[in-house]
C-alpha cells in the first residue's frame, strides 16, 4: 500500500513540475511590448516639443491657390536702406547752389546742411548783438581774421567818438543758401539773411546820431562762412559780409 502511494506521489510531483515549467516558460518570456513598472512618485515627463519649423508646418493649413513661403527667401539678406537726402527741405536759391551743397556733402560726411542752417541763424544773431555791444571776444571766436579786423576797426572808431550802439533783434524772417562751393579743401557757404532790427547810435550825451529807437528796419545780409573739409574743428567762421536787397 505504501509503495502504491509512493508511485502516485511521484507521478503527481512530476506533473506539478511539468506544469510549473511550462507556465514559467510562457509567462517569463518578454515580447518587447511590456509596460515598465508604474512609479507613483516619479514626475511625468513632458511630451516632446517639435521644433518651431515643424510646429508651423503642422499647424498651418495651406489655402488652395496660396503661395507657399520660399525658405531661401527668408535667408536672403535684407536690401540696404535708401540713402538719406541731406538736402531734403533745405531752403536754397537755384540748382547751382544745390549742386554745390552736394559736393560739400560728398567732401565731408559730417556736414549736414539742415544743421548748418540752424547754426548759421544762431551765429547771425550772436554776431549782430556782439558788434552792437563791442564784444570783441565773442566776435573773435566767430569771425575770420580779416573780418574781425574790419569789425574791430568799426568798434574802435565808435569808441573814439564816444558813441554807443544799441540793437534790438526783432525777428529773423528768412534764412537760405545763396551759394555753395568747394575750393580745394575749403568749404564755402553763402547764406542770405532777412531780419527785422532796431538800430540806434547815441553820442556821449545820449543824443541819437544814427537810426531810431522806435523804427523797425528790414535788413538783408549776405554772409559767407568757411571751414576745412574733414577738419576736427567743427566751427565755421564768417569770412565775408555784404548787404543785399
Amino acid at each position: 500500500m505504501n509503495d502504491f502511494l509512493d508511485i502516485y506521489t511521484i507521478v503527481f510531483l512530476a506533473l506539478a513540475v511539468f506544469v510549473i515549467f511550462r507556465l514559467r516558460s510562457v509567462l517569463g518570456q518578454r515580447t518587447g511590448s511590456e509596460k515598465p513598472p508604474f512609479d507613483p512618485f516619479k514626475r511625468p515627463e513632458p511630451p516632446p516639443v517639435a521644433p518651431p519649423s515643424q510646429q508651423q508646418a503642422s499647424n498651418v493649413v495651406p489655402m488652395p491657390g496660396a503661395r507657399q513661403p520660399d525658405p531661401a527667401a527668408a535667408l536672403a539678406p535684407e536690401p540696404p536702406p535708401a540713402p538719406v537726402d541731406k538736402l531734403a527741405g533745405v531752403p536754397m536759391t537755384g540748382s547751382a547752389t544745390a549742386e554745390g551743397l552736394r559736393q560739400l556733402v560728398a567732401a565731408d560726411a559730417s556736414f549736414d546742411p539742415r544743421e548748418f542752417i540752424g547754426g548759421a541763424r544762431a551765429a547771425y544773431e550772436m554776431i549782430v548783438m556782439a558788434f552792437a555791444r563791442g564784444d570783441r571776444k565773442t566776435l573773435k571766436d566767430l569771425l575770420s581774421k580779416d573780418v574781425f579786423e574790419g569789425f574791430n576797426a568799426a568798434i574802435t572808431t565808435r569808441e573814439q567818438r564816444g558813441e554807443q550802439a544799441e540793437a534790438t533783434f526783432v525777428s529773423l524772417d528768412k534764412t537760405e543758401f545763396a551759394d555753395a562751393a568747394l575750393r580745394g579743401r575749403t568749404m564755402n557757404l553763402t547764406v542770405r539773411f532777412v531780419s527785422k532790427l532796431i538800430n540806434v547810435t547815441r553820442d556821449a550825451a545820449g543824443k541819437v546820431v544814427d537810426g531810431s529807437p522806435d523804427t523797425i528796419v528790414d535788413v538783408v545780409d549776405i554772409w559767407t562762412f568757411a571751414r576745412e573739409a574733414g577738419s576736427r574743428d567743427p566751427n565755421w567762421r564768417l569770412v565775408s559780409t555784404e548787404s543785399g536787397a
